[in-house]
């Protein structure tokens, strides 16, 4: 295992809807799986069983959804304590979460975009330092959809790279939500993937979005990769590497020899771009 990556090769997240029907892969079909820990800790019966024949036959990485780094609410440290002993548990070799918030005095069961403001940068990553204390490691924070746009004092990219330096943490590189955002908020999908630090990146997803109108996209994971979408991971290999990279579907799942098409589409372009690497090494 490279020493950058937690993990190698392609992915498929694991969901529910999904543990019978993938009990059949084998690590030459899918490289690494990951969960939302918060769908699965202290989860026993016949679910935690499956559960973990999963975790003793693939690599995992761990993808949070409640995290709410920037909720102007205290840190949910018994979560994040939880998370820790969760990874132990199951032996996950890497931990994410959402640049974004989901909380304040209650849960808001969706992911809000924080304000692009100095002050939010310098309160969101004193609170990504904590959580990298309490867990002992370094920790990756995703680049996220959004639809209202937040008070901008800096532009979504500078936000998102002064929180990772400031951080000194990890990024998860989101190639849908990227071009999400472009489109709901105009602005060029290439230039900005070209500005992340490409140094921070340990993993990726792609995934599938809804096309509720010619200037709104919405970040479902319901639906397939499109091209466009394959075109933009191609450039983040280009650029960056060919790095671990996972597909999303949370719902609307397909048969899973075609869920394996989309998986093999990211071996294909992970095996062109290693090759081209080691004939410019030669």
């Amino acid at each position: 295992m490279s020493d950058k990556y937690p993990v190698q090769g392609a992915g498929l997240g694991l969901r529910r809807g999904l543990l019978d029907s993938l009990s059949a892969l084998n690590s030459d079909d899918v490289q690494f799986m990951e969960v939302a820990p918060e769908n699965w800790i202290g989860l026993g019966g016949r679910l935690g069983k499956q559960f973990r024949a999963y975790t003793e036959r693939f690599p995992f990485v761990c993808h949070g959804l409640s995290l709410s780094i920037g909720s102007p609410a205290p840190l949910d440290v018994d979560l994040v304590k939880s998370i820790k002993t969760f990874i132990a548990e199951h032996n996950i070799r890497y931990y994410s979460e959402h640049l974004s918030y989901c909380s304040d005095e209650g849960h808001l069961y969706d992911l809000m975009p924080i304000p692009f403001t100095e002050e939010a940068v310098h309160y969101t990553a004193k609170r990504i330092q904590q959580v990298q204390d309490i867990l002992g490691e370094r920790i990756a924070m995703e680049n996220v959809s959004y639809y209202a746009a937040p008070y901008q004092d800096l532009s979504e990219i500078d936000f998102i790279n002064a929180v990772l330096q400031e951080a000194d943490c990890d990024l998860l590189l989101d190639v849908n939500n990227i071009y999400v955002n472009s489109v709901n908020h105009g602005y060029d999908a290439m230039q900005f993937l070209q500005q992340l630090p490409g140094e921070r990146m340990r993993y990726a997803h792609v995934a599938g979005h809804y096309a509720e109108a010619e200037d709104l996209r919405v970040d479902t994971h319901g639906a397939a990769v499109i091209p466009t979408v394959w075109s933009l991971l191609e450039a983040a290999y280009d650029r960056f590497g060919a790095m671990p990279t996972l597909l999303e579907r949370d719902f609307n799942f397909p048969p899973v020899a075609e869920l394996m098409l989309e998986v093999q589409q990211i071996q294909q372009l992970q095996n062109k771009y290693q090759s081209c690497a080691a004939n410019l090494r030669t």
